[in-house]
C-alpha cells in the first residue's frame, strides 16, 4: 500500500491540483466562438455609434445605427478580421451637445472601442471630437457638413485640420451651399432670395456659403433672418421677410423647424418655394409642412441611394436584416463610414494584442482607405473630407422627395 496517512493526503491533494490545472488549461485553449479546440481566443473590438436615437431626429439617428449594425453583421459573417469579433456600441446624443459629449466620454473610456461612426449634427461633433481625439479613437461621420470640423474655424482663408482622428463620408457645406445657389440662380432663374437659419453651426454655415456664392453669381439676398429652434411659431420671421418680395427662401437648419416655417410662409401669403440642405430632406418635413410643401426644394449629399447598383443592394440587404426603422437619409453614408473603419481594421488589428494599442494604426489606415461604396468612391483628402463631391437637388412632391438633378460639384 505504501506511505503514511499524511503522505497519502499530500498525494491526493497534489493529484487534485494537477486535475484542476489541466481543466483550466483546457478552458483557456477554447475560442469564445466555437467552445474549444481552436487554440486561440477570439478578441472583441467595438465600433461606437453616436447619433440621435430619441427625439425629433431619431428617424435619421436610428437609420445611422442600423446601417452600422448591418456592416458589422456582414463583416462578422465573412470573418473579415480573423481572430476578432466586432460589436456595435450605440449611444444616444438626442441631437444635443451635452448628451453627445457624454456619449463620447462613455465610449472613450471603453478599452474595446476602436472607432466611432457619428455624429449627425455638426454642433454635436464639435463636442465629440476633442473627447475622442486624445484617445486616438477614429471618428467617421456620415452626416456632418460643417467645413470647420475638418479645416478649422478659419477654413476659408487659413484651412488647418484640428483633429487628425476625424473623417467624414459626406461632402461639406463648402460645397452644398454653393451647389444650391447655382441651382436657384442658373437653373431655376431665381435672382432674389431671403435667408433664414436656426443659429446653430450647421444652419449658419450653410446659409453663409450659400449667400457668398449666390451674390458672386449676381443674385440678391433681400432679407436675412434667424429663428429660435425651440419655438414653433415663426410668424414674426415671415412678416419680416414678406415685404422684401423674395422669389425663394433659403433655410439653414433641420426639418422640425423647416416644416412649420414652410407652412406658415404659405399661410401668410408668402407663396414661394422654401429650399434647404440635407437637414430638411426627410418625409417628416412634408408631414409638418402639409400640402403646401409641394414645390419646396432640398439638396442632399450624394446621388439617390436607389439610383446605383451598390445602393440597391444595400437597401435590399438592409430590408432583409429586418430593421424596424428605415435607413433614412444617411444610411448609405453610415454603411460606408462603418466599412471605412472595418477596412482599416483589417490592417490595424492583424497583429494587435489589444484594441487600445491598435487605435493609432486604425487612424492611419482609415486615412488610406479607398474602395467603391454605396455612396460612390470612399476615400479621404488631407483634411479627412470625402473626395466625392456629388450632390442632388430634390423637390417635395406629396409625401415624397422627387429627384430633380444630380451633379458633381466643380469649383
Amino acid at each position: 500500500m505504501g506511505g503514511t496517512v499524511q503522505q497519502r493526503s499530500v498525494v491526493r491533494v497534489g493529484a487534485s491540483l494537477i486535475v484542476a490545472s489541466l481543466a483550466l488549461t483546457a478552458c483557456g485553449s477554447r475560442s469564445n466562438d466555437d467552445g474549444g479546440g481552436s487554440g486561440s481566443e477570439t478578441k472583441t473590438a467595438k465600433i461606437g455609434v453616436i447619433a440621435p436615437l430619441s427625439g425629433d431626429l431619431s428617424a435619421l439617428g436610428l437609420g445611422i445605427q442600423h446601417s452600422v449594425e448591418l456592416a458589422v453583421k456582414q463583416a462578422n459573417e465573412s470573418n473579415a478580421i480573423p481572430g476578432w469579433k466586432l460589436e456595435v456600441a450605440a449611444k444616444d446624443d438626442e441631437g444635443k451637445t451635452d448628451p453627445g459629449k457624454n456619449a463620447a466620454t462613455a465610449l472613450a473610456s471603453d478599452k474595446d472601442v476602436i472607432g466611432v461612426v457619428g455624429t449627425l449634427n455638426t454642433s454635436v461633433s464639435q463636442q465629440v471630437q476633442p473627447v475622442l481625439a486624445p484617445k486616438n479613437i477614429v471618428q467617421v461621420s456620415p452626416a456632418n457638413t460643417g467645413p470647420g470640423l475638418t479645416m478649422g474655424a478659419d477654413w476659408q482663408k487659413n484651412p488647418k485640420r484640428p483633429y487628425p482622428t476625424y473623417f467624414r463620408t459626406c461632402t461639406t457645406d463648402a460645397v452644398q451651399g454653393p451647389f444650391a445657389a447655382r441651382y436657384l440662380y442658373e437653373t431655376a432663374k431665381i435672382t432674389k432670395v431671403a435667408t433664414v437659419h436656426d443659429k446653430k453651426a450647421y444652419g449658419q454655415g450653410l446659409v453663409g456659403t450659400f449667400t457668398e456664392e449666390f451674390k458672386k453669381l449676381g443674385g440678391q439676398i433681400v432679407a436675412a433672418e434667424t429663428l429660435n429652434p425651440d419655438e414653433s411659431n415663426y410668424q414674426s420671421v415671415v412678416s419680416a421677410i414678406k415685404p422684401s418680395a423674395p422669389q425663394a427662401v433659403y433655410y439653414g437648419g433641420e426639418y422640425p423647424q423647416a416644416g412649420p416655417l414652410s407652412q406658415q410662409m404659405k399661410a401668410g401669403g408668402l407663396n414661394v418655394p422654401l429650399m434647404g440642405g440635407d437637414g430638411i430632406k426627410d418625409p417628416k418635413f412634408q408631414v409638418l409642412a402639409g400640402k403646401s410643401a409641394d414645390g419646396d426644394l432640398s439638396t442632399s449629399v450624394g446621388a439617390p441611394t436607389d439610383s446605383t447598383e451598390a445602393g440597391k443592394k444595400f437597401l435590399a440587404d438592409y430590408k432583409a436584416a429586418g430593421f424596424k426603422e428605415d435607413s433614412a437619409a444617411y444610411g448609405g453614408y453610415s454603411y460606408d463610414a462603418a466599412n471605412a473603419i472595418i477596412n482599416a481594421l483589417k490592417t490595424s488589428l492583424k497583429d494587435a494584442k489589444d484594441v487600445e494599442s491598435a487605435r493609432q494604426a486604425t487612424v492611419d489606415a482609415v486615412s488610406k482607405v479607398s474602395f467603391d461604396g454605396v455612396t460612390g468612391k470612399v476615400a479621404f483628402d488631407q483634411y479627412g473630407d470625402s473626395t466625392t463631391k456629388v450632390l442632388t437637388v430634390y423637390k417635395a412632391a406629396g409625401k415624397d422627395w422627387a429627384t430633380v438633378e444630380t451633379k458633381e460639384f466643380k469649383s
